[in-house]
This record gives structure tokens, C-alpha cells and sequence, in this order.
């Protein structure tokens, strides 16, 4: 089998770093999450009352 230079190794290593970090980043921002709607129910405006 026949031995890759040096410089072969380091260019492969770049460019599947920099694969991987688009990768990432391309999932990381496509992704959007459901921000839940707050309901007036579960909010109480009566004054809490302490029990000491």
C-alpha cells in the first residue's frame, strides 16, 4: 500500500474539518423550536399570601 505525503494527511484533515463545521452549522441554524404560547390562565394576578 503506498504512503500518502505529509501534506496529503493535513489537507484531508482541513478539509473534513471545515466539512464538519458546516455541517454543524447548517443544522444548528435550519433548526427553529416551538416557543410555547403563555396562557393567561396560569398566571395569577392575586397577591401571594404568606404563611410564616
Amino acid at each position: 500500500m503506498p504512503q500518502m505525503a505529509p501534506i496529503s494527511w493535513l489537507l484531508l484533515f482541513f478539509i473534513f474539518s471545515i466539512t464538519l463545521i458546516i455541517f454543524n452549522a447548517m443544522n444548528y441554524f435550519s433548526f427553529l423550536p416551538k416557543t410555547p404560547e403563555i396562557s393567561e390562565k396560569k398566571i395569577s394576578q392575586t397577591p401571594m399570601a404568606w404563611k410564616w
